[in-house]
């Protein structure tokens, strides 16, 4: 449970909230979900074959076998609204993500220019985060997403999704992944199959920064790496080692972040995994 509050057991409370509010019975809505009905949580879907998906009146992207994905923000307060169009008949259902508790981290000893950047900075920082947003945009037809997660690293995590950060007496947006704690050159491991779509030595925070495509938008982010291991387009495997951890971009110590994101909404990575092994069991 050191992930995060939200897991094993709160996962199998938001099933439950799924089925009682009746979206497994097909005589209601013949769609088929399962993940976590919360804040930062992810749905994974099946529909019915020559059917149409909208998600808040948009086509939602769905694969030839009829998956497809449904993530919330870490602040959506608003149901989303997931119609079911079939011939002449549409359904209709609304999805409230349940609310989380989200922790406060007070980080203090940075190098201001690390918690302020230089004006002199900014044009690569945007320019980053431009290249980053483009591999997100990714959408194949794939289900690797299918899989059961597994951990890329284990050892104490040190940060949480949702939390936010106050650097030197400031506060900053969110934390959008998981911490992990491990040494310089610990193997980090692709949680998932998929593609890479975005490798990168040394970004302004991040450092060494690799992305990797899970389907339909659905993408992994690892931070502060070391040394990367895959190239861009390479597909890999689950268990395939990628990369290395690192202790480079803006961090006080070696640790992997782990990341993931739906598009533009970022869910969080531990709803997706088991309780974490001790390193070499999992």
């Amino acid at each position: 449970m050191a992930a995060g509050c939200f897991n094993r057991n709160c996962l199998m409370g938001c099933l439950l909230l799924l089925m009682a509010c009746g979206l497994t019975a097909a005589d209601e809505f013949p769609i088929t979900l399962e993940g976590a009905l919360v804040q930062g949580g992810l749905l994974i879907g099946q529909a019915p074959e020559a059917s149409r998906l909208l998600l808040n009146g948009e086509a939602l992207p769905v694969t030839q076998d009829g998956y497809f994905l449904i993530g919330f923000a870490r602040d959506q307060v608003e149901p989303s609204q997931l119609t079911l169009v079939q011939g002449q008949q549409r359904w209709n259902k609304q999805l409230m993500p349940q609310p989380r508790e989200f922790n406060i981290q007070r980080i203090d000893g940075l190098p201001q220019e690390k918690v302020t950047p230089a004006p002199e900075s900014m044009q690569r920082i945007r320019d980053e985060a431009a290249q980053t947003r483009a591999a997100r945009e990714r959408r194949d037809d794939r289900d690797d997403f299918k899989q059961d997660f597994i951990w890329p690293v284990t050892g104490p995590i040190t940060g949480v999704y949702g939390s936010q950060r106050i650097l030197n007496g400031e506060p900053r947006n969110p934390h959008w992944g998981i911490d992990i704690a491990a040494p310089v050159g610990t193997p980090v491991l692709a949680p998932a199959a998929g593609i890479i779509t975005l490798v990168h030595d040394d970004m302004y925070f991040s450092g060494g920064t690799l992305l990797l495509d899970h389907g339909l938008g659905l993408s992994s982010a690892f931070l502060h790496l070391e040394r990367i291991l895959v190239e861009p387009g390479q597909r890999v495997e689950q268990g395939e080692v990628i990369a290395e951890v690192g202790a480079t971009g803006r961090v006080t110590g070696a640790h992997l972040d782990w990341r993931m994101n739906l598009g533009a909404v970022r869910v969080d990575p531990a709803l997706l995994v088991p309780p974490m092994m001790p390193a070499g069991q999992q």
